[in-house]
């Protein structure tokens, strides 16, 4: 007698989640690798003779730090809500999170018109090594912001047409892993920088 087997919807589901999750940590361990790769870069070419010894980071980029810690921890707390079928708190906290990284990219932009009014320039004559390796890491991890910011948005859609509850969270649960994962790098990146200037 043939046996068919079954799965039950929640056992599905979270065979899917794992399967994200998974996906989702191998993504994060490539752009690790990647940022590794560029601060490696990063501390061969301080032996470099035109290296910049004095070169102090924007004010904004400090800001920048405080606000992308904010986005954690608003994520975080939507993640938190939704588990409570709190919509209305999970709506203003996600688009709390929207609204934190939004003035991220613009602070860090901010800070590159800091740069270049103190002198320095990215490119060109007037640019440095230290200049242009700040430029790179800096918008790589924007660019993967990017991402994370149209995640979001996919995220807050969702959301509005009700498709996350207490049972059904993997799409903000995976949008708050990959925000925790962001603010980590840039927090890596910002003392990398502040430090080994």
């Amino acid at each position: 007698m043939e046996m068919t087997m079954t799965m039950t919807k929640g056992e599905e589901q979270l065979r899917k989640a794992k399967s994200a999750k998974l996906i989702l940590l191998f993504a994060m361990v490539s752009m690790t690798m990647m940022f590794a790769g560029l601060t490696s870069a990063f501390v061969v070419s301080k032996s470099r003779a035109d290296w910049l010894k004095n070169f102090e980071l924007p004010t904004a980029f400090y800001y920048s730090t405080a606000v992308i810690i904010g986005c954690s921890l608003t994520f975080y707390l939507a993640k938190k809500a939704i588990q409570k079928d709190n919509r209305s708190a999970t709506t203003a906290l996600l688009l709390g999170t929207l609204a934190l990284g939004v003035l991220f990219v613009v602070l860090q932009f901010v800070g590159f018109g800091q740069i270049v009014k103190s002198g320095y320039y990215f490119t060109g004559e007037g640019s440095s090594i230290t200049t242009t390796f700040l430029y790179v890491v800096t918008v790589t991890h924007l660019l993967h912001l990017a991402g994370g910011l149209i995640s979001l948005l996919i995220i807050i859609y969702n959301h509005f047409k009700q498709k996350y509850n207490s049972t059904q969270t993997l799409g903000i649960e995976l949008g708050a892993m990959y925000w925790h994962f962001l603010d980590l790098l840039w927090v890596y990146l910002f003392l990398f920088l502040y430090f080994f200037k």
